[in-house]
């Protein structure tokens, strides 16, 4: 095997829960508001529920694929030549992720915290620490993870209790007030960008060291990881209401601002920041990650960390051109990306699961037969 580490349950439990967050922690809120409106906390408990359902397809998956990446896995599955463009496919789709990430590191610190700061600066920054990542492998990223998880749990629960007497219930009303269906564009906006994306994990699983307790900890850490963004899109309802958040490109981060405990305790956007800079290094090195070990796989060579760094030149190179600004970059999420990540979050998944099943239910026919 390329990468020889091993991950425990609980360490796969808590980088579910850190990516899930992600970047969500501060887009998701204005994303789905702007279908849902006050409404859009019933979007996320409907996305909860169907990102639940789809990480325990995944745990499936892993079942039926013991040992396999996703990558193996579609080459045993489709052969050599159909397998090999699959394969590609999936590959793009990790790297797009890991390049759309970035892109809105360096919107984020470039109009918000570091105003005339170059984009690539910052990328370059970022990318160097996430290079080292990856190149300690899947051990150490477990590790770090668990080093996180206490400070991103405190900063939330400080920053969640600082806020409640700017809270106001009325905001959340009338429920229901345009139907169902402005809800559901809402569950599917947050559906596809927040638990979908947990698909990565599937060249991860083969490498926890207990493989009967995935289950479990897959779908714990989903259920965390949407507890918080739950939690951050009501209070940005009840603080901002449905306009505010609307417009508001990152209203999480400008409730943060508003804090003032006793005259002494505000301006702590910055806790929001570190916290969203914790769980977006997550997400960009586990997709760096498994954009480096698949593509390893895929051309046969014995050492996956050789294409770290050539990976890394093009992460920086691509994420200030994927999108002219940030408003095209929306626009692109909005009309495209929930498809695109659907194919390969959901589409692909259970396409190869149900080979697999097919085939072991035809294998167990022969044998009863012979």
């Amino acid at each position: 095997m390329l990468e020889k580490g091993k991950i425990s349950t609980r360490q796969l439990a808590i980088l579910v829960m850190l990516l899930t967050i992600g970047d969500s922690i501060l887009i998701i809120p204005s994303s789905t508001t702007h279908y849902a409106r006050q409404n859009a906390w019933i979007s996320t408990l409907i996305g909860m529920i169907a990102g639940l359902l789809a990480v325990y397809m995944y745990s499936k998956f892993a079942k039926s694929y013991p040992k396999l990446t996703l990558i193996q896995a579609i080459q045993k599955t489709f052969g050599k030549w159909i397998g090999t463009i699959i394969s590609l496919t999936v590959l793009m789709y990790f790297l797009m992720v890991a390049v759309g990430s970035m892109r809105e590191i360096g919107d984020f610190v470039t109009s918000e915290m570091l105003p005339g700061t170059p984009i690539p600066a910052t990328l370059i920054l970022f990318i160097l620490i996430v290079i080292m990542a990856s190149r300690l492998g899947i051990e150490v990223i477990g590790r770090a993870s668990e080093i996180f998880i206490p400070m991103f749990i405190v900063l939330f629960l400080i920053q969640t209790s600082a806020i409640i007497p700017q809270m106001e219930m009325v905001r959340m009303l009338p429920i229901l007030e345009d139907g169902i269906k402005p809800v559901l564009r809402g569950a599917i906006s947050i559906t596809t960008y927040t638990f979908l994306e947990t698909v990565v994990f599937l060249m991860i699983l083969p490498y926890v060291n207990q493989q009967k307790k995935i289950t479990k900890s897959f779908l714990l850490g989903t259920l965390l990881g949407g507890i918080v963004i739950f939690i951050t899109l009501i209070v940005s309802i009840l603080v901002l209401g449905p306009d505010l958040t609307t417009r508001d490109v990152y209203p999480s981060y400008n409730i943060a601002r508003r804090i003032s405990v006793g005259g002494f305790f505000e301006r702590v956007e910055a806790m929001i920041a570190l916290q969203w800079m914790l769980t977006l290094f997550i997400k960009v090195t586990l997709y760096f990650y498994a954009f480096i070990l698949g593509l390893s796989q895929l051309l046969n060579l014995k050492e996956y960390r050789v294409l770290s760094l050539p990976t890394g030149i093009i992460l920086v190179a691509l994420a200030p051109l994927i999108a002219p600004n940030f408003t095209y970059y929306n626009a692109i999420f909005d009309n495209y990306w929930v498809y695109y990540v659907i194919t390969f979050g959901i589409f692909l998944p259970l396409v190869l699961l149900s080979v697999g099943m097919f085939r072991r239910a035809l294998s167990k026919d022969l044998t009863s037969r012979n």
